[in-house]
């Protein structure tokens, strides 16, 4: 065991120096066994489905040889520059989750004992998931000069900033990340088997040994770190003096930034509870709300700077009171309610969404807003859904009966998983921006609002930053769909949300996805 105390220490020095507490504060009732066995369930979950997205990238470029060939005399076509954009940015995006994710390793480091076997085996299978798709994919994207110098380019409406293909490849092919590996190996290979046992209670959920069991088998295959065998010392020396290498998206890591600032304000945001108790009487049922938040796992995967699209119903007295209207009332006769009651035919064909959106979460806030979050398409109150780091509200130029329309689509998907894997052709689980493109979606007797598509990783979906980049062309063009409502405009340094113009609302597109890191602060008016 002494081999595996100085190991430990080197890891300590790649991982970032202020992260969030691993396990429950010193105040807090520590989970039950139930209760822990679900966080192990859910975390392997998340980590396993980041892994399982940079995996579908990699096989996704295989299977397009045409974009790699570094022999091929044309230029590659707008088109296929956008396929590989959109593939990069997905790989980033999942990327940076998994490195954050390595602060489980610090966790463990820290205190052994206490953590245990699962930290060590979530923050291991997060760092061999990242280093195994790196691998992998560098191996791919070297075959052509012109994708690795497309990659390098900036693509802001993808929250591309320039450089991202060069420091990535830096970040996996030097020798202290090999070197991080081999002294991890060697770390488990010594005390994984103590610190199991030293923490009966924490169970590795099987499906995240396996997998990082097939990551390990693949990166000593690939021949990256073969004869690399490391003292307690060089793995000190190596590992400790170079691995802190930037790459993505920003010099001090995306990872130490998620960290500081999650110490620095917790889970409080930059729109305030007083800016959120103003907004009701501006707003109106059908309203489209843009989200900027940084702590969502649905945010992965969805390109730009906005990364949440959800729907405003209002309260029933909100909604009886807006839709009081001919046209709502024989949109309700022609659905079936004999007395053009919106709100009992809302009751009546959609029953538990209908009693759902009536019912007060657990502050006592009425549920105003409709939204596919991670647990699923959910009612949730504003002070929820509003509680961002900036929050925009777009109005369909729409009669109330077509958003009435709207409405009844929405409720039709209450309830439902969300889609982790953003497929637009099914409806048995949804996206967030799924969800206001279906509720929105032109049809006979509804004119509805078209929202762009795009294609991500052979995805095609309307993704929030793109219904920002629409608004935008749109308005330039004088054709737009929606008008802007309002646009609070979050500022990290300054630590609040403020209020911005259509100007700076029709740029938001254009910034970084993390923005906030990047430019600290909310970037060009």
């Amino acid at each position: 065991m002494r081999l595996a105390l100085p190991l430990a220490l080197a890891l300590v020095a790649v991982l970032p120096s202020r992260t969030r507490a691993a396990g429950p504060s010193p105040a807090s009732s520590p989970p039950t066994p139930t209760q822990a066995a679900t966080a192990a369930a859910d975390d392997a979950h998340q980590i396993l489905h980041a892994r399982e997205e940079l995996l579908r990238v990699v096989a996704f470029l295989r299977e397009r040889p045409a974009l790699l060939d570094g022999r091929r005399k044309d230029l590659l076509t707008r088109d296929e520059k956008l396929t590989l954009w959109g593939a990069w940015a997905t790989v980033l995006d999942h990327a940076a989750f998994l490195e954050a994710r390595r602060a489980d390793l610090r966790a463990w480091s820290v205190d052994p004992r206490r953590n245990g076997g699962l930290a060590l085996a979530r923050g291991q299978a997060a760092l061999y998931a990242a280093y195994r798709a790196g691998l992998e994919l560098i191996a791919l994207l070297d075959r052509s000069a012109a994708a690795r110098t497309i990659l390098d380019e900036a693509v802001p409406e993808l929250g591309l900033p320039p450089g991202t293909f060069s420091r990535y490849k830096l970040h996996h092919l030097n020798a202290a990340r090999a070197s991080e590996f081999a002294a991890l190996e060697a770390v488990t290979a010594k005390g994984a088997r103590d610190l199991a046992r030293a923490s009966e209670a924490q169970v590795v959920p099987t499906a995240l040994a396996r997998a990082t069991a097939e990551d390990r088998d693949v990166i000593w295959r690939l021949g990256k770190v073969k004869g690399l065998v490391l003292t307690a010392k060089n793995a000190v020396q190596v590992v400790g003096g170079a691995a802190a290498v930037a790459w993505f998206p920003v010099q001090k890591g995306v990872s130490t930034w998620m960290g500081d600032t999650r110490v620095r304000r917790g889970d409080t945001a930059l729109v305030s509870a007083a800016q959120i108790a103003a907004l009701p009487p501006r707003l109106e049922p059908g309203d489209v709300l843009l989200e900027r938040r940084e702590w969502y796992l649905s945010n992965l995967g969805l390109p730009g700077f906005w990364t949440h699209a959800a729907l405003y119903i209002g309260t029933p007295e909100e909604r009886r009171a807006f839709f009081d209207d001919p046209g709502v009332r024989a949109l309700a006769v022609a659905e079936g309610q004999a007395d053009g009651d919106l709100e009992a035919l809302l009751a009546r064909r959609s029953p538990d969404a209908a009693a759902a959106s009536r019912a007060p979460d657990a502050a006592g806030h009425a549920p105003r807003v409709l939204e596919a979050i991670s647990e699923g398409v959910s009612f949730t109150s504003l002070e929820h859904s509003a509680a961002a780091d900036s929050v925009a509200v777009l109005r369909p130029r729409l009669d109330r009966r077509a958003r009435a329309f709207a409405l009844l689509r929405a409720f039709h998907y209450a309830g439902r998983p969300y889609d982790f894997d953003f497929d637009f052709l099914t409806d048995s689980s949804l996206v967030c921006s799924e969800l206001v493109y279906k509720a929105y979606e032109p049809g006979p007797g509804m004119p509805g609002v078209r929202f762009d598509l795009e294609e991500i990783v052979g995805r095609r979906i309307a993704s929030p930053n793109g219904m920002a980049r629409q608004f935008d062309a749109e308005a330039a063009a004088g054709k737009p769909q929606l008008d802007l409502v309002l646009f609070l405009d979050g500022s990290e340094p300054a630590g609040r949300a403020d209020e911005a113009d259509e100007a700076a609302f029709r740029g938001s597109w254009r910034r970084p996805k993390w923005h906030a890191v990047v430019a600290h602060g909310p970037g060009p008016r």
